[in-house]
């Protein structure tokens, strides 16, 4: 008797399950690609972004910085404008000083109206002292010597303030903020002529009010 080998049964393979199968791998493999593409393409696009993002923030930053450097340009420029039109008004000021000191000092040698209003109230006030009687010489002393020594004193007062002022333009420059434009030499020069007038006249006035120059008149003495 011959021996059978038992076989093992197949299943049977319809026609369509391997056109199938290879439709789904090919299917498989399309969108495996297709997100490769997506994530190659979102990581360029993404490391775009972050090259480009500095290059923003670098123009911004540049902005900012231009920004402090033009409003600190403005200042300067203001500054500069009101230290300019400060130091036109100090030199108006200090000429104007100068110019005062000599008109004081030819005051104080040609004398003014408050120097005679005084000298006429000190008259008014000797006359009104010796109306009532007096000797000679008390007349010449109340009448006479006060409205003299009274216009001295007034005159000696223009002096002395024609001294000071011409001084204060002379050593104004010493002192304060340096200028970089040297103080010009005309009002150094009208600065130095009121000095000397304050000076003379001041003088004047000192020998008037102790009587050096002309002294008082003397009343003659009666023979007795």
């Amino acid at each position: 008797m011959n021996s059978t080998t038992p076989t093992t049964p197949t299943a049977p393979v319809a026609e369509g399950d391997g056109e199938s199968k290879t439709t789904e791998k090919t299917t498989t493999e399309k969108t495996t690609t297709e997100k490769t593409t997506d994530a190659a393409a979102t990581s360029g696009t993404e490391t775009r972004l972050d090259k480009t993002a500095p290059e923003s923030g670098a123009g911004a930053g540049a902005e900012q910085d231009l920004d402090p450097e033009q409003d600190l340009d403005l200042d300067l420029d203001l500054e500069l404008d009101d230290d300019e039109s400060d130091k036109e008004s100090s030199g108006l000021a200090t000429a104007a000083a100068a110019v005062v000191s000599v008109g004081l000092g030819i005051v104080s040698l040609t004398g003014a109206w408050s120097g005679r209003v005084a000298a006429e109230r000190e008259t008014l006030i000797g006359q009104m002292k010796t109306s009532s009687g007096g000797s000679a010489a008390q007349q010449i002393s109340e009448i006479y010597g006060d409205a003299w020594h009274a216009t001295a004193l007034v005159n000696g007062i223009f002096g002395l303030l024609a001294l000071l002022v011409g001084t204060y333009v002379l050593v104004r420059p010493a002192f304060g903020a340096p200028s970089a434009h040297p103080q010009p030499g005309w009002i150094r020069a009208v600065a130095k002529g009121g000095i000397a007038l304050g000076v003379l006249g001041l003088l004047i006035a000192v020998c008037m009010y102790f009587d050096l120059i002309v002294a008082l008149p003397t009343a003659p003495t009666t023979a007795g």
